[in-house]
């Protein structure tokens, strides 16, 4: 093709991206790779027969695996943006605008043993997904990173020429010049549950209807990328309540089953509409592992009756791997993502975000309802330890679905 017979707008994708493929360092990660724990469990080798993916510029990283390295404090680099300078990050994960003094956990950079980690390229991301819809499903976790991409992106879009809504479950933010969105669904479970509610959804007791995803699932069709999460709510400490009726006032033939069990029921039931419903040739499908909690820090060798709070440093030791983290419910992604044959990529953020104690948001969120003195009194009681400041953690977590996206 002739660059003249192109239109302005794919003439600049296409300098963009020929600039990126040339001037990209070569580095090299594994495809489809999930590393539980260091040498307790076998490394879990997706295979995808379709050799053309769609989004992929660069195919030359092969042997490198980008989900294991170390946390390198970084203060000349990072952080990506400043908390002041991204209007869109929930209150509940500003922690310098709530208070939190030290800026370290904004600072450290995940470096992999044997290559280099691209830094995300708004220009080039935005390019690429010109005319596209990029969707995350799940749950705050989720909408964590959700809010971590806009962030990265969002400065590159003049103020006049980009939105944000949300109705009901769905978020759109919306960039008019590219003709893209990147939305955020609401759905816990991702399959229909008691807790669908975007709004009010804590309640005491969990009811998930196994059966059904399609009254979510509506709202994800003609993504062209699409990134599912789903395990922090499954985490009750109890069996599972499932119904397979419609959810009304009145349940009936409500089954108590083992969460590992209806974890793995969602799997199959993901996977089976992915594979009637997304085409592989046009549409990328991630999905992002657990997310860690750090609730005792007499795991990593700390204080008896402490948490993440007032924690500063990552932990530095490569093989640590908190309670939090079920086996049990990694192998159950193992197991039905290698009996699949749906091209799906697995971002395994789980280990290195083991390390990173120091990068939740603690006591420094909006407190929607006030502290008793009691808390006051006892910091630890009342942090939250399960999602995590902006900027931080979760812009790696993006990194590496960018590099999965467009260098795998």
């Amino acid at each position: 093709m002739k660059l003249s017979s192109l239109s302005s707008s794919s003439f600049f994708s296409y300098i963009i991206a020929l600039f990126f493929i040339i001037s990209l360092c070569v580095f090299c990660g594994k495809d489809l790779v999930l590393d539980i724990v260091p040498l307790q469990y076998d490394q879990m080798n997706f295979k995808n027969d379709n050799p053309v993916l769609p989004f992929i510029i660069n195919h030359t990283t092969k042997g490198c695996d980008i989900f294991a390295g170390k946390w390198v404090y970084d203060d000349t680099t990072m952080p990506h943006y400043e908390e002041k300078e991204c209007p869109y990050i929930q209150p509940q994960l500003t922690c310098q605008k709530q208070g939190r003094l030290d800026t370290a956990y904004q600072h450290w950079r995940w470096q992999p043993h044997d290559c280099s980690l691209p830094r995300l390229n708004a220009s080039l991301m935005m390019e690429m997904i010109r005319g596209k819809r990029m969707l995350y499903v799940g749950d705050s976790l989720n909408r964590g990173q959700y809010t971590s991409m806009i962030c990265l992106l969002h400065r590159l879009i003049p103020e006049n020429a980009k939105s944000l809504k949300t109705i009901g479950s769905l978020t759109v933010f919306r960039a008019l010049e590219y003709n893209a969105t990147i939305e955020f669904y609401w759905a816990p479970f991702l399959v229909e549950s008691n807790s669908d509610n975007a709004i009010v959804h804590r309640v005491k007791d969990r009811f998930v209807r196994i059966d059904s995803i399609e009254r979510h699932a509506k709202h994800w069709k003609g993504a062209d990328i699409i990134v599912f999460n789903t395990y922090v709510w499954w985490m009750t400490g109890r069996p599972m309540n499932t119904i397979r009726q419609p959810f009304t006032e009145d349940l009936k033939d409500v089954k108590m089953m083992k969460t590992e069990e209806v974890y793995r029921l969602t799997m199959k039931v993901m996977l089976n509409w992915v594979k009637k419903n997304m085409d592989p040739l046009k549409t990328r499908v991630f999905f992002t592992s657990m997310s860690p909690a750090h609730e005792s820090s007499k795991e990593w060798g700390g204080d008896l009756d402490g948490n993440c709070y007032n924690q500063t440093e990552p932990i530095n030791n490569p093989n640590y791997w908190g309670k939090f983290s079920n086996k049990m419910m990694m192998q159950v992604v193992k197991e039905e993502f290698q009996r699949s044959a749906i091209p799906i990529t697995l971002i395994n953020i789980t280990q290195l975000s083991e390390y990173r104690k120091d990068a939740h948001t603690s006591i420094y969120k909006k407190q929607w309802n006030p502290l008793t003195l009691e808390q006051i009194a006892n910091p630890t009681s009342y942090a939250d330890c399960i999602h995590w400041c902006l900027p931080g953690l979760q812009d790696t977590w993006n990194e590496l679905l960018y590099t999965k996206l467009f260098f795998s």
